[in-house]
């Protein structure tokens, strides 16, 4: 795992966290390993930049198959959910009309976190990446029409998706929970983008 300290991080903060996970990644053999990760990287850099999100200022752990990132402290977490989510699930479309299709899993949270020595430390990344790796939201993608599903926190979901800002959908979420290491977490699951008039909204 590499950790990118482009926006290295002092004292505990309070972050926007988003994570992403490629689908099947383990099953494929090195060569398109290595193609996978390059379209991924393709695919993060397009997105935030015609969402208009600047990826050099965001604090970067990086895995083979994924990413974990910490956005700057302005970010507008209703336009991340929304834009960067909604350009993610357009350049996904791209590849698969290209016959390079990638499938995803996305998963956002907002919470306290500081940087420690082998990586993120906190709530924030902890929730983010149970989120992430559940079981509920691998099968999700598993048996979705779109190539990317989003899970975001229950906090996410009361602070900033049913605010409706930039014309996110409450309706084109749904409920989900399910239990970790003794842990119960709380979380809404979307197919594909969460604005009001995509066309699977």
């Amino acid at each position: 795992m590499t950790l990118e300290m482009v926006t290295p991080l002092h004292g505990l903060v309070y972050r926007l966290v988003v994570a992403v996970d490629i689908e099947g990644y383990s099953k494929l053999d090195a060569l398109d390993q290595s193609l996978v990760q390059s379209r991924l990287s393709d695919v993060l850099d397009v997105a935030a930049r015609k969402a208009g999100l600047d990826r050099d200022l965001w604090y970067r752990q990086v895995r083979g198959d994924g990413e974990l990132a910490v956005l700057p402290t302005d970010a507008d977490a209703a336009w991340v959910v929304a834009h960067f989510t909604e350009q993610l699930t357009e350049a996904l479309a791209d590849l698969r009309r290209a016959g390079t299709p990638l499938r995803m899993r996305v998963a956002m949270h907002c919470g306290p976190l500081t940087a420690g020595a082998f990586g993120l430390v906190g709530d924030a990344p902890i929730v983010t990446c149970r989120l992430l790796d559940a079981k509920v939201v691998r099968d999700a993608l598993a048996t979705a029409d779109d190539d990317l599903v989003l899970v975001i926190s229950q906090q996410l979901h009361d602070d900033v998706v049913r605010t409706r800002f930039h014309d996110l959908d409450p309706s084109r979420f749904r409920p989900t929970r399910f239990r970790v290491k003794k842990q119960v977490y709380s979380g809404y699951l979307c197919a594909g983008a969460p604005r009001r008039g995509w066309p699977n909204g």
